[in-house]
């Protein structure tokens, strides 16, 4: 990672393209989430957009310890900008700032493709004219705990400036459809060949995972108010002799909070790259999901994860998990401990029969995040076609 200064008005050093490379679109993506912390949709499709245009992945600011400036990171082809603040000051100074910081990043460049995954980033962003504007509305982030008190009204004015909104599921598309003429329900996808259980090649059982018991019944992702610790905490009880295994960094939420049993096991966080090892020595998936705000909307990418593993799953009533998943019969949806331990013993048949697992790959070779980059581009390729016309008139 290498910090590039800025002060003033001088103009931030750029990263370097060799000479014989051909100039490539540039795809700019402000993002709530940061690059390493969980490998979910924006890295998904960063990755891939990286491959045919120059991507650079703007996240939100951390503290410095002088002046202004940005860290910059490379990544699978996507050159990651942190911008640097010194702490303190109003919000409209920080503002300010990032909008001088953006202006040197881009060095006079004008972006093709201005994607946004939070709203806020409009705020200093907001004199930019791409070619086309995305939102790429994943979550519902102003239901969210601890969400900015500005993020709906600078929704409102992103979804007035967007040329093309994605929602992140069904539930979230039927919420928001009304308020765009040209928005698409864009359900996360799956990565296939990264957690499909290959029994020819099997995987070493990783260390921290390899002394628990089974059956294991497991969870990865972020551990957060979305998460029912009590009915995790229920369940564990009412079945003492499966053991829990739980993935994935603590976040928003005090780490105490987190219910400790003998058959609970926390394992903390990550990387993409080992959790298939984890999954291939799970006897079942499960996401203790509460229903609540930061629920209501929510399309868990873990779910064709957890299927492309081989996995049967339980899960609470999420709505875009129950359509369409267990609608066809391929996740359990159960409401308290009672129902997950007898959902939980269903899904473990179900997954050792073959009859199961073909459907699951029928539901599966539906989609992919191939697939799904492919369409959010011939979207965007369609609407900046007419915009390249109108500047060369």
């Amino acid at each position: 990672m290498k910090l590039l200064p800025f002060a003033g008005g001088s103009r931030l050093q750029q990263p370097r393209r060799p000479a014989h490379s051909p100039v490539r679109p540039l795809l700019l993506c402000f993002s709530h989430l940061r690059w390493n912390f969980v490998f979910q949709r924006p890295q998904h499709l960063m990755t891939r957009a990286a491959v045919t245009h120059d991507v650079i992945y703007i996240e939100e600011p951390v503290d410095s310890v002088g002046l202004a400036g940005w860290l910059i990171a490379h990544d699978r082809g996507v050159t990651i900008a942190t911008p640097q603040l010194p702490p303190g000051g109003s919000h409209e100074a920080r503002v300010a700032a990032q909008a001088r910081l953006l202006d040197a990043l881009l060095d006079a460049r004008v972006p093709d493709i201005a994607w946004y995954y939070t709203p806020m980033a409009l705020e200093f962003s907001d004199t930019l004219v791409p070619a086309v504007t995305v939102y790429d509305n994943m979550d519902e982030l102003a239901l969210f705990h601890g969400a900015d008190s500005r993020i709906r009204l600078t929704e409102a004015r992103l979804m007035a400036r967007a040329d093309v909104v994605f929602t992140g599921g069904h539930s979230l598309y039927q919420a928001k459809c009304t308020l765009h003429d040209n928005i698409h329900p864009v359900p996360s996808s799956i990565d296939r060949t990264h957690f499909a259980r290959d029994a020819a090649v099997p995987l070493a059982d990783p260390a921290d995972q390899a002394g628990i018991a089974h059956p294991r019944v497991g969870f990865f992702g972020v551990i957060d108010e979305r998460m029912d610790l009590d009915l995790v905490a229920a369940i564990a009880d009412r079945c003492p002799d499966t053991q829990f295994v739980l993935i994935g960094p603590v976040v928003k939420i005090d780490p105490a909070s987190r219910p400790q049993r003998p058959n609970l096991h926390w394992l903390g966080g990550k990387a993409y790259a080992d959790l298939p090892a984890y999954l291939q020595h799970w006897d079942c998936g499960f996401m203790p999901f509460a229903l609540n705000d930061a629920t209501r909307y929510i399309s868990p990418t873990k779910t064709p994860e957890f299927l492309s593993a081989g996995l049967g799953v339980v899960s609470t009533a999420i709505t875009d998990v129950q359509h369409p998943y267990a609608d066809l019969g391929l996740v359990g949806i159960a409401a308290d401990a009672d129902g997950f331990a007898l959902a939980i013993d269903v899904a473990m048949a179900a997954a050792a029969d073959p009859g199961w697992q073909q459907r699951v790959q029928r539901q599966l070779a539906s989609g992919s995040w191939n697939s799904t980059w492919a369409f959010m581009r011939s979207e965007i390729t369609a609407l900046a076609a007419p915009a390249r016309e109108t500047a060369h008139a």
